[in-house]
């Protein structure tokens, strides 16, 4: 089904507060005639004045991440005093469920929870990139037992075990030998997906599509490290944008968003780089990459993907829409106890007008982003990474 927009629709905005830079969605769909209406757990008073004064309206809804019928019963208020809902949106992995839920009751358009589901279990991506012809990751989901040990004795060591549908790396890890899967075989696996390790660099494949399937902004991110070590060792992260998208990565992250049937909304996809420069997929998230990266967006190429997403929901043409990707952003993480040789006054020192802010991060992000970020632009690759490693630097 597709979304038709038009100034003076309305648009419900799930938790608008967080990331804190997601109010900005908001104040671009006001700005483009939309009345936005927002529902979250942040106390009104709370509310950033922008985003504040960008809503309709705000209902409070305390447990909206635990009881359904409360956001169900703001969902009716809402609709009964504004009129009928055009889009149910978040851009965040937490609220995707509640997303769908929302749209099937009011019947509102866009992705379903089946759909969802589909989107977001990793066995069943597993499936869709397969059927699209793109390398990606062999999958067993534990049911029993022999089952898995089986399936580990067919692929080998090592092996990676995650919820089938999660997000941020959290409860995954690794088991390197027959002692290992012993000791976690003795743990509760219920929705647990195995598959093998893979060695490479983490990339992604971003950006935004349109309702009929047009790729309306792309670009390609560089990880330094997996989300599972980031988290389960608690390194510093450091990730870049790549000016270059390599061809097969664009050619693969352009078959998945067409054979996935995203529509109208913002992808980011991962994936391996091997050391034979060759990718492999990893995973699909049908929303914006996390964190501050669409500030990163922003920053690479001097545009506004908040005011992109909000001129498509407005139903604006976005065929003539041109960008050029000006500079490497670097998000470059440090972690709270962590002595680092350059404190505040001498990053500002040394990397001067590169620097475009630093700032703590919210801490359901901090685990796999870090507790505090610096953000950095240039040119030239080799600068930003050289900033990175002065950032970083410990004592």
């Amino acid at each position: 089904m597709l979304y038709s927009g038009a100034p003076g629709m309305n648009v419900l905005f799930l938790s608008p507060t967080f990331p804190p830079q997601f109010f900005r969605f908001c104040t671009a769909l006001r700005a483009h005639g939309i009345n936005v209406l927002g529902m979250g757990d942040t106390p009104p008073h709370e509310l950033h004045h922008d985003l504040r004064a960008a809503l309709g309206e705000y209902v409070h809804v305390p447990d909206l991440d635990h009881h359904y019928d409360s956001a169900l019963r703001a969902t009716a208020y809402l609709t009964w005093k504004h009129g009928r809902l055009a889009r149910v949106e978040s851009h965040n992995e937490h609220w995707l469920t509640l997303e769908g839920r929302l749209r099937e009751d009011f019947n509102v358009p866009g992705p379903r929870p089946e759909t969802l589901q589909r989107w977001r279990a990793k066995s069943s991506m597993g499936e869709l990139f397969a059927a699209a012809h793109i390398p990606g990751p062999v999958g067993h989901v534990h049911t029993t037992e022999a089952g898995t040990r089986a399936f580990a004795k067919t692929q080998g060591y090592p092996l990676i075990f995650k919820p089938n549908t999660g997000v941020g790396a959290q409860r995954t890890f690794k088991v390197n030998n027959d002692a290992g899967l012993d000791a976690v075989l003795k743990e509760p696996l219920a929705g647990y997906l195995v598959q093998p390790f893979v060695t490479g660099t983490v990339v992604s494949y971003d950006g935004l599509v349109d309702e009929a399937g047009h790729i309306v902004f792309e670009t390609s991110h560089e990880y330094s490290s997996g989300i599972m070590e980031v988290v389960n060792q608690r390194l510093d992260v450091s990730y870049w944008n790549v000016r270059d998208i390599p061809a097969q990565l664009k050619e693969y992250g352009r078959r998945t968003v067409d054979r996935f049937g995203v529509r109208g909304r913002f992808f980011h996809i991962e994936f391996f780089r091997l050391a034979d420069g060759s990718h492999r997929a990893l995973e699909i998230n049908v929303r914006p990459p996390g964190g501050f990266t669409t500030d990163m967006m922003n920053y690479s190429a001097d545009i506004d993907v908040y005011d992109l997403w909000a001129r498509m929901v407005a139903g604006q043409d976005l065929s003539g829409f041109r960008w050029a990707p000006k500079y490497h952003v670097l998000y470059a993480s440090r972690r709270a106890g962590r002595h680092y040789r350059a404190d505040h006054q001498a990053l500002k020192a040394h990397l001067g007008a590169r620097l475009l802010f630093e700032r703590e991060m919210p801490g359901a992000l901090a685990a796999a982003m870090g507790e505090h970020l610096v953000m950095v632009r240039h040119p030239e690759l080799s600068q930003v990474q050289a900033d990175a490693a002065f950032i970083q630097a410990t004592v």
